[in-house]
């Protein structure tokens, strides 16, 4: 079993990797949907999709957050869009010192977040097929 997942884990490396950068949150409703747009439709071309989190959006990652503060919109809402990313195997990182300047621990993480530092951002931004910015 542990080597089946070994070998799982070597292939989501060698695929080509998309990185979506996210800084907003709850203040651009809007682009944040659509940072989690564009990270679903990468991970369903077969990138290995890792969304990373930054300033505002690292608050939209927090339990319940989504809940509490969602407005209606049409069309697709946030909680959708971020279940479409998660359902479609995209990475989500959360900035380590946003977190810190928020207060945010990850316990606060919703299921499928992790906390990142600057540099992994940087080490995967270098080896990234593609980037793209909210």
């Amino acid at each position: 079993m542990e080597t089946l997942i070994a070998e799982r884990e070597q292939g989501m490396e060698e695929r080509e990797i998309f990185v979506v950068l996210c800084a907003s949150g709850f203040n651009d409703v809007a682009r944040a949907r659509s940072a989690l747009m564009f990270a679903a439709l990468a991970a369903t071309a077969e990138c290995r999709t890792i969304l990373y989190a930054v300033q505002e959006f690292v608050e939209v990652m927090v339990k319940g957050a989504i809940e509490e503060k969602e407005a209606p919109s049409s069309g697709p809402s946030l909680s959708q869009r971020l279940e479409e990313a998660l359902d479609a195997g995209v990475e989500i990182l959360c900035c380590t010192q946003t977190m810190a300047n928020k207060g945010i621990t990850e316990d606060d993480l919703i299921e499928g977040a992790r906390p990142a530092g600057a540099m992994t951002l940087i080490d995967i931004a270098t080896k990234a097929r593609g980037v793209l910015s909210f």
